[in-house]
Parts: C-alpha cells; sequence; structure tokens
C-alpha cells in the first residue's frame, strides 16, 4: 500500500485495480497521509482561501424520477414551487450586496425553464453583475440549449455524472433516463467551453468499491475545473428511503484522491457532508475541499428544496450568515473569500 500511495502522489494517477485497492484497504494512517498531501497540493495552488458561492435554488418541479431524490415526480408530499426571474434576480441582488460574485442557479428539470426564459435570466444577471460568475445546475439539456445559454452569459455548468458505472447508474434512475446521455450533456459542455463540474454520491445505493474507482479514473481522465463529491443522505419519500446514510470518513478520504489527481480543481465542502455531519464542512476543508455554497434562496424556497433528510437550511447553510460562516473557516485557519475564484489550471 505504501507503493501505492506514493504512485498516487508522484503520478497523480492509478489503474482502476488500484483505485479500488486503495478504497478497501485504506487506514487511518494512508487517509491522513492523503489529507496532508491533498492539503499541501491545494495551498500551493490556492492558499487558504475558501471560496464562497451564492447558492439560488430555482425550483424544485423535475420531470424526472431518479430513485433517490426528495423532488423526483412522484412524490406527491413534494410542496413544489418555481422562482421567477424577478425572484432570483432579487436573490443576486442581496449576494452582490454580501459580497458574491458567484451565483449557482440550481433547479430539479423543470420544463418551465426553457432556452428562452434561461436566457433571459442569465443575460439579466450578467447585464446587472458584469463582473459575477453564473454558474448553472439545471441537469440534462440539449447541446443547442446548452450553447444558447453559454451565449447568454453562463460561465459554468455542474452536472453530476452519479457513476461511471453503467449498471450502476441503471439502478439509480428510471428506464427513461440514460448513462450514455448524462455522459453525452458532460461532453458538449466540454466541448461548447463551459467550466464544468462532475461528481458523486459516496454511499449511494448498489454502490462498491469497484464504481467508486470508476469515478476516480472518470474524474482523473475528464479533468473537471469542479467536482461535488458529498454523502448520499436517504429521503424518506423515495425508494431508497430506509438506505444508510454515505460515510463521512470515506467522503473525506475521497475528497483527499480527488484534489490529488486534480489539483486546481474547485472542491465544495457540500450541504450534504455537513448535514451528515456537524462538523462535516470544516472536515472536508481539512481533508482539500475549497469551496462552501451559502444559500440564498428565500427561506421558504429553501424548506421545500429538500433533495434529503433534514438538509441543512439555516445557520453557516444561510448567505445571510456569512459572518458566521467566514468564523467557522477561520478557526480552522482557512479566509472565506467571495471573488469568482476561477479555477486555475495550475497542475503540478
Amino acid at each position: 500500500m505504501n507503493e501505492l500511495v506514493k504512485k498516487l502522489i508522484t503520478t497523480r494517477s492509478l489503474t482502476l485495480d488500484e483505485y479500488e485497492r486503495l478504497i478497501i484497504e485504506r487506514t487511518d494512517e494512508i487517509a491522513n497521509e492523503l489529507k496532508i498531501e491533498a492539503v499541501r497540493v491545494r495551498k500551493e495552488i490556492y492558499g487558504n482561501e475558501v471560496f464562497l458561492r451564492g447558492l439560488i435554488e430555482i425550483s424544485n418541479y423535475c420531470k424526472n424520477d431518479c430513485y433517490y431524490c426528495g423532488i423526483r415526480r412522484s412524490n406527491r408530499n413534494c410542496e413544489r414551487y418555481r422562482l421567477q426571474k424577478s425572484e432570483i434576480l432579487e436573490c443576486c441582488a442581496e449576494g452582490y450586496e454580501l459580497g458574491l460574485r458567484t451565483f449557482v442557479l440550481q433547479g430539479g428539470e423543470d420544463i418551465y425553464y426553457t432556452d428562452e426564459v434561461m436566457s433571459d435570466i442569465v443575460s439579466s444577471i450578467k447585464e446587472k453583475y458584469p463582473d459575477n460568475a453564473v454558474t448553472l445546475s439545471l441537469g440534462e439539456r440539449s447541446r443547442e440549449s446548452y450553447e444558447i445559454l453559454k451565449k447568454a452569459g453562463a460561465d459554468r455548468y455542474l452536472l453530476r455524472h452519479e457513476t461511471a458505472d453503467k449498471c450502476h447508474y441503471e439502478t439509480l434512475h428510471p428506464r427513461e433516463m440514460s448513462f450514455e446521455n448524462r455522459f453525452r450533456c458532460l461532453k458538449d459542455l466540454r466541448e461548447l467551453g463551459y467550466a464544468v463540474g462532475c461528481g458523486f454520491m459516496v454511499g449511494s445505493p448498489n454502490q462498491t468499491p469497484s464504481t467508486i474507482a470508476k469515478d476516480l479514473k472518470f474524474i482523473e481522465t475528464f479533468s473537471p475545473e469542479m467536482c461535488g463529491i458529498g454523502p448520499f443522505i436517504p429521503h424518506e419519500k423515495t425508494p431508497f428511503g430506509t438506505h444508510e446514510t454515505g460515510s463521512t470518513e470515506l467522503t473525506c478520504f475521497l475528497l483527499s484522491v480527488v484534489r490529488i489527481i486534480c489539483p486546481s480543481v474547485l472542491l465544495p465542502a457540500t450541504t450534504a457532508l455537513g448535514t451528515a455531519d456537524t462538523d462535516g464542512r470544516e472536515k472536508g476543508i481539512l481533508c482539500g475541499a475549497n469551496v462552501v455554497m451559502p444559500n440564498l434562496s428565500p427561506y421558504s424556497a429553501r424548506k421545500k428544496y429538500t433533495l434529503y433528510n433534514k438538509k441543512l437550511i439555516s445557520g453557516a447553510e444561510s448567505a445571510q450568515e456569512i459572518e458566521l460562516l467566514k468564523s467557522k473557516l477561520k478557526k480552522i485557519g482557512y479566509n472565506a473569500v467571495v471573488s469568482r475564484g476561477d479555477n486555475r489550471k495550475k497542475e503540478n
């Protein structure tokens, strides 16, 4: 294992079998060694900066029926909402006043937000806040749609690949959804010039060390500008409602691995990590993460955007408590910054 760890640190690459072995045979000692290296790599590129993004959850309507998600279309207990353009711009105004220079518009795959509607929203944000980055996380769309949104001013796009294993993907999604289409989207986004984010849930149903190894190999070869990794947390009104929550320990271990294989990646300490573990956000930062997304959404909307049980919506998760978040980060030796913090693409 010592040779395996040395190879990862030196070459930033392992084979599928080696990634699988690293996961299966990991120890506290190995995790600590990789954590130290991940922090070293991140500090060499980004120093002690943790970038803050203003998250706006624009809609919990979704045409999809993913088996793990609380806003799946079959969940009749979900109280639906969608934000109008004026409400989204109000969130941006508040975020800008707080100093945030990136807005992340996230939502279910809501057919209300056509290319015309979404491009108008994006172009209006960019016109009013030209120094801000706009990140979209609105799921699978056509290449043409992605191109229209890019021309409207969108800078980044987050689309978790969920799993790089086709069989695993098909256990998480209904037949109408396609593993091939998910990866087509990521390819299109990269070709169209977006800063692209992928990622997966740790501990999702039917996940194995072998499937995680495929995720790591995909991330290594795709080299995303952003990567979202958080523990799976069940939602009671889904087919996986009684499945256990993913491991904080394994999530943090994988954050370190991803930082090492993609040194300049923008790597969030996710809300899911903070929900699964009281100190999850801080643990993620200490293992190599360097992004946090305080929530700018109207409070009434946050309560309804329930992807999983007991999702954090207040305290340091709230943009209105941004000083509390800065204080928490400072206690562990990091400075919260509100600049765009673009991926610096400096590989070691």
